[in-house]
């Protein structure tokens, strides 16, 4: 008897355990891009942008498609395609350059030269709840430059009740600017964004920015955005001009 009851028990701790698996973690079988993402897939991030349910799957692709090459170097425009799913194709909800930042289309010198202008890219960092439990934001770096240092960007980007993609919040900074996402350890708290870089005072050049290494921290709070210290320019609902 004692056994049967052992049995019985694990019995249920199984079944109990399969029902406990979220849909979140679903996904359907054979899934495709409609259309696909331009030239070759670096990264393919799943995010849940109107949150954890399979039917509110997202995918976040980063792709680069070459733009031509000269001198022994090879110049890339980067892509950064969203997709949502229907059925079992992610159909395209919003794509970059395409329609409009994080990143600007490469073009060829105007002189001709075999150049092609901004040098760029991309990276997915992942996702995080930042404004409320259970529903995420997509977090992406990307780096564009021409003859000096560039601009680096970290963008977070959520989609509205109505599926459009919209950039929640931006940040700008020169030369350089990175994003790491801080997962929330406290229950009913918010993930926040650690961002790391050089800082420049509004009369800093920028072969010589005022602290070499600098952090800040990007966060949500009762649906307020803020950087803590503010090193960094930062636009709310938009991305950089």
């Amino acid at each position: 008897m004692k056994h049967e009851r052992s049995a019985l028990l694990w019995g249920l701790t199984l079944c109990f355990g399969v029902l406990a698996v979220p849909i979140a973690a679903q996904e359907p079988p054979n899934s495709t891009f409609a259309p696909s993402p331009p030239g070759t897939i670096a990264q393919n991030q799943l995010v849940y942008l109107n949150g954890e349910a399979m039917h509110s799957q997202w995918r976040a692709v980063a792709s680069k498609k070459l733009a031509g090459q000269g001198n022994g170097t090879s110049f890339y425009q980067w892509y950064l395609s969203i997709y949502a799913i229907d059925g079992t194709t992610y159909r395209l909800k919003y794509q970059s350059p395409a329609n409009g930042g994080p990143l600007s289309k490469v073009t060829q010198a105007s002189d001709g030269a075999k150049m092609w202008f901004p040098l760029q890219s991309l990276q997915v960092d992942g996702v995080g709840e930042f404004v409320q439990s259970g529903v995420q934001q997509l977090v992406v770096e990307s780096h564009e430059t021409g003859a000096d240092c560039g601009t680096a960007i970290v963008s977070v980007l959520t989609a509205t009740t109505s599926g459009k993609v919209v950039p929640a919040v931006s940040v700008r900074n020169g030369c350089a600017l990175k994003a790491t996402i801080a997962h929330a350890k406290t229950p009913g708290a918010r993930d926040s964004i650690v961002l790391s870089g050089p800082y420049y005072n509004a009369t800093a050049p920028m072969c010589c920015p005022t602290k070499t290494k600098a952090a800040a921290v990007l966060s949500n709070r009762n649906g307020t955005w803020t950087e803590t210290p503010k090193y960094y320019s930062f636009y709310v609902g938009k991305f950089p001009p």
